[in-house]
């Protein structure tokens, strides 16, 4: 019995018998549920392969801010601002500054 549903399996000969509409049905749905997992498989791999490329520009962006804040820390030093103005011949104030008061009507 097993022998003779391998070679009718073998032969192809199960695909034309007369209860053959079964094993057809049986092979479509198989067929769409392939072409099903392979579609969902390459989606897979598409997001895999977009959530790395998002990731390596999340390292690039946040090496960017990490250095742009880095550069503006050391602009706002305060040798650095004495610096610069005193290439435009701009240097700190001798005389202290005073303190003003301002009284309300009240």
């Amino acid at each position: 019995m097993v022998k003779k549903s391998v070679y009718s399996v073998l032969r192809g000969t199960f695909l034309i018998s007369d209860d053959s509409f079964k094993n057809w049905r049986l092979i479509l749905f198989l067929s769409l549920l392939a072409v099903v997992m392979i579609a969902s498989s390459h989606s897979a791999d598409r997001k895999v392969h977009e959530i790395a490329q998002l990731n390596e520009e999340v390292k690039e962006l946040r090496s960017a801010f990490v250095e742009g804040r880095s550069k503006l820390m050391r602009l706002k030093m305060e040798s650095s601002v004495r610096r610069k103005l005193a290439e435009k011949g701009i240097g700190p104030s001798i005389i202290p500054p005073k303190k003003i008061k301002v009284r309300s009507k009240n």
